[in-house]
């Protein structure tokens, strides 16, 4: 017999609102609190789906955060307890 294979919730993805593109700034891995925003609280940089950033801005992003880990202004992973 076939097994039914378990339904995947899919989460609706965020409108394209890129904060970057309307300022017409840049990422900087010194805004450490601005990145913040941008990593999940297990450490994982949260996709463009879910941040609402544009393409350019979203690999922008990935490597000012990869920049202020490797500077340890942001930590690698999360405190769990």
């Amino acid at each position: 017999m076939f097994k039914k294979k378990p339904l995947l919730r899919k989460l609706k993805p965020v409108a394209t609102n890129c904060p970057f593109c309307h300022s017409k700034t840049e990422p900087d891995f010194k805004q450490a609190d601005l990145l913040r925003s941008y990593v999940s609280e297990r450490g994982k940089i949260v996709g463009k789906d879910r941040t609402g950033l544009c393409t350019k801005h979203q690999g922008r992003v990935t490597v000012e955060i990869k920049r202020a880990r490797f500077l340890a202004l942001l930590p690698f992973t999360s405190q769990v307890r």
